[in-house]
């Protein structure tokens, strides 16, 4: 009985043996596997990164071309806005001189003589109506009168004359021609004359 007992265990001694050997060469399988899985997930991790730099880079670029068209777009929408609006400048500035010649003409008119009447009266309407269409095509006139503070930005200085008593220093004296704007821009400067 001795002796099976010593049989079985010289047999299950090298079968443990076996056993631990395999366990041991299972697990340098595994941890070369696992070696191996971490190298490769590390080649996949730094290759998806490469990808999503590319990635972010490309979305850069597509935001950037499209602030860009949207500012080509906004700025050919200004000018075209701007076109529209200054279409009229070079018209307008020569009607201005047909408005300046009916307005000499009834300043050099006498308003009392009969004769001239009918002729005043017709020049009056004229003037008028090339106001009036001038005024719906936003032309306004810049009209400063005497005692108005000097606007460079409206008016142009012809001269500088001795102000009088009361005159404030650096305002208008006279209105040698009317100004005019066009949608709010200068379009012919008032022609003055500034006390010293």
């Amino acid at each position: 009985m001795a002796n099976e007992e010593k049989t079985q265990a010289e047999n299950v001694a090298p079968e443990m043996e076996n056993t631990a050997e395999q366990v041991v060469l299972e697990e340098a399988v595994a941890d070369e596997g696992m070696q191996l899985d971490i190298a490769e997930l590390m080649q996949q991790l730094a290759t998806a990164q490469a990808e999503a730099t590319q990635v972010a880079e490309f979305k850069d670029a597509a935001l950037r071309a499209q602030a860009d068209a949207q500012n080509v777009r906004r700025r050919a929408e200004q000018d075209v806005e701007k076109a529209h609006k200054f279409a009229l400048e070079k018209f307008a500035n020569e009607m201005l001189q047909i408005v300046d010649n009916l307005e000499r003409a009834l300043e050099a008119s006498d308003a009392e003589d009969a004769a001239v009447k009918p002729l005043r009266e017709g020049v009056e309407m004229t003037l008028n109506m090339f106001v009036s269409s001038l005024a719906k095509f936003q032309v306004e006139p810049v009209n400063p009168q005497a005692g108005d503070a000097f606007n460079p930005e409206v008016h142009q200085a012809m001269s500088m004359v001795p102000g009088g008593e009361g005159v404030a220093s650096g305002s208008v004296v006279a209105a040698m021609q009317k100004g005019y704007t066009l949608n709010g821009r200068l379009l012919r400067p008032a022609m003055v004359m500034v006390a010293q």
